[in-house]
């Protein structure tokens, strides 16, 4: 199964959203956040092939919250999770940091994952128990260890309460920090090793399904701001506490519990 998600998710980028980069206008949903016609056709077409490579729920960035909460519910023995665009705002004005997002859940939790930037033509890809990999390399590529005060971060402050987000931009315990605005591929280069230290506030399924997965297979650690582990506590707003090297994990988990 995951060969042919994989092969679905590359066809979709190339062949759905890249000839759309750049020549799409924005159109508006009813929470004042935007999607373009490459976010619906390639949900629509993503939608109809998954159908084929195995029936089950599907659940997408691009349906309404009663449809979302519908289909989760529908989907404990297996559900099929999709970000057509994530990074949207990046699609939108030529950042070529956006990805599709492509997981399979059973019980709440990921089995598979798929995440691919069609602009860079980065495909990450895991399956429970079977390693994570970029473009058939095993994951993490570059596998430095550094200590809290050296390490380079991925933060996202706008979903952080604001104790933390001030402690956070005004007395950082690591050495620098870098955002995209991509969840999506945040997961992946922190498996990659291209970051060493993940924070995000919230995240709704579509956002981590995939990317959570391609880290834990990577070697990495994780949990929420509530939550050792990482799968407990609501599916619609999961915080992100995470790293790849398990002892820099530990350091990172209790700088920002003491933060908090």
């Amino acid at each position: 199964m995951l060969e042919k998600v994989v092969a679905l998710v590359k066809e979709v980028g190339q062949q759905v959203i890249m000839p759309r980069y750049l020549k799409v206008s924005r159109q508006y949903k009813a929470d004042g956040s935007f999607f373009t016609e490459a976010d619906v056709v390639a949900q629509t077409v993503l939608f109809d092939e998954l159908r084929k490579i195995h029936p089950a729920p599907l659940l997408g960035e691009e349906m309404s919250r009663e449809e979302q909460e519908l289909q989760w519910m529908h989907g404990n023995e297996g559900l099929w999770s999709v970000d057509p665009i994530d990074g949207t705002s990046n699609f939108f004005n030529g950042l070529p940091y956006f990805a599709i997002s492509v997981a399979y859940l059973v019980q709440g939790k990921s089995i598979l994952g798929v995440v691919y930037n069609p602009a860079t033509q980065e495909m990450f890809y895991a399956q429970k128990g079977g390693g994570a990999f970029l473009n058939g390399i095993p994951l993490p590529i570059n596998k430095h260890v550094p200590s809290l005060s050296n390490a380079m971060a991925n933060i996202d402050l706008k979903r952080l309460d604001r104790k933390l987000a001030a402690t956070v931009a005004t007395y950082p315990p690591y050495a620098s920090q870098r955002n995209y605005g991509a969840s999506t591929l945040e997961w992946c280069y922190i498996a990659a090793g291209y970051f060493d230290l993940y924070l995000h506030g919230g995240q709704k399924p579509w956002d981590y399904a995939a990317g959570s997965l391609i880290l834990e297979e990577a070697g990495g650690s994780m949990c929420g701001f509530d939550h050792e582990d990482y799968w407990a506590g609501s599916p619609w707003r999961r915080s992100v506490i995470a790293a790849l090297d398990a002892g820099l994990f530990i350091q990172w988990r209790d700088w920002v519990h003491k933060s908090r």
